[in-house]
């Protein structure tokens, strides 16, 4: 029997742990909180999965939650000079989103690894740790970058064009927000030279919840967290935002308040790209996993659905691969196969990032009269590589509208 060793307990490791379970092999997963300590701490992401992402857990029976709210569509706003929305629509999703808080979702996935025979330490794992690991197991896999373990893997500057946080971010997850009347949906409103402000319904500790997520130009108005100090204080500065730039959101979330002190999250990274293979001292190499490597900006929602798609990309080599030792070779192979998918979402994210040229520009004008175009656009959310085919690329992205345009009339 194969033996797996993985080092973090987040949505990728845990997807990838439970899958080789359930295929016979021998895994081991480190961690550094119990169950209960991941129940009763603070929120750690937003996590809004597609259909892709979700059927990549169905395929190994993780479909849990089913009371969990749907998200059925994106509404995308950007304010006007006037005070009201100078674009405004909205479209359905082909399949719903689902966002469940992974205060919820890890530590029952943590109590399956032990229940279906794996094993669980908990230990906040170091790189001299990582020498031991690989010495007693066919392969380990590093699935968070906490400590010093992210910086074994050396940034690829070829696929990583920002080299410092390009929006000051944060989470409020609340109760109370007044839904849409026609379908839930993420509503993502893009405030030109301030930032983003996206909404969306999801299941916390206490029920179904909203989770409010803002992304501030750093050095703008939204970039304000840095004197918030408590949750009370989050939650004022939360509404305070939405007061000033998007009266349309203020008033549906004028009687939200906290679903728990924790539900609460502010912080910046720089968006990166790291090589998949640390190579030790003793010359053995390990592989990275999901966002230890590729590291994107929350502006498009990807990062669990990457993680999603890693765990399911990396499940599928390791089985492939049979009793062969698992070489760096195997293991640049596997991240490529993976990239081929995570590099087209880390391509739109990072464009998002950046002012939007004219032809992006007239493409979310467009969506707002050719239902076809806002359809293309809110499901490329699911499979951010069909945007390299129309929206990433100003010729064809006018060549795509002219089509359209053409077929309406």
């Amino acid at each position: 029997m194969r033996s797996v060793l993985i080092v973090g307990a987040g949505q990728s490791g845990l997807h990838l742990a439970l899958g080789l379970l359930k295929n016979g092999y021998e895994v081991t997963v480190v961690t550094g909180r119990t169950p209960e300590e991941m129940r009763s701490g603070g929120v750690t992401s937003s996590q809004a999965m597609f259909g892709t992402a979700l059927a990549c857990e169905r395929a190994i029976g993780l479909d849990g939650w089913p009371d969990c709210p749907p998200i059925e569509g994106i509404h995308l706003s950007v304010p006007g000079p006037d005070g009201g929305r100078a674009i405004d629509w909205a479209a359905r999703l082909d399949t719903p989103a689902r966002s469940v808080d992974q205060r919820l979702k890890m530590p029952a996935w943590l109590e399956e690894v032990d229940r279906l025979g794996g094993k669980v330490v908990v230990h906040e794992a170091t790189p001299a740790d990582l020498e031991e690991y690989a010495a007693r197991h066919d392969l380990v896999l590093v699935a968070t970058g906490k400590g010093r373990l992210g910086s074994l893997f050396g940034r690829d500057a070829a696929r990583s064009p920002y080299d410092s946080p390009q929006r000051a971010l944060a989470l409020t997850y609340v109760h109370g927000l007044r839904p849409r009347p026609e379908h839930s949906a993420v509503c993502f409103n893009l405030v030109p030279g301030v930032g983003e402000y996206f909404v969306f319904p999801a299941l916390t500790l206490s029920g179904p919840c909203e989770i409010m997520v803002f992304e501030g130009v750093p050095g703008g108005p939204m970039d304000c967290w840095g004197e918030v100090r408590t949750p009370a204080e989050h939650l004022a500065m939360s509404r305070r935002i939405l007061e000033t730039f998007l009266p349309w959101e203020a008033e549906r979330a004028s009687g939200v308040e906290l679903t728990d002190a924790k539900g609460v999250l502010t912080g910046r990274f720089s968006p990166t790209v790291r090589r998949p293979v640390a190579v030790l001292p003793s010359g053995a190499a390990v592989l990275g996993v999901a966002d230890v490597l590729v590291l994107n900006d929350p502006i498009t929602g990807q990062g669990a659905n990457n993680a999603a798609k890693c765990a399911a990309a990396y499940l599928e080599a390791i089985l492939a691969h049979g009793e062969r030792p698992f070489t760096p070779e195997w293991m640049t192979d596997a991240f490529e196969r993976y990239w081929s998918q995570a590099g087209h979402a880390t391509a739109w994210t990072n464009a998002l990032l950046a002012p939007p040229p004219p032809h992006v520009l007239e493409i979310l004008g467009a969506a707002g009269t050719l239902p076809e175009v806002a359809a293309r656009f809110v499901n490329g959310f699911d499979d951010p590589a069909d945007y390299a085919e129309w929206f990433m690329d100003p010729a064809k992205a006018r060549a795509y509208l002219d089509d359209v345009r053409r077929a309406a009339a």
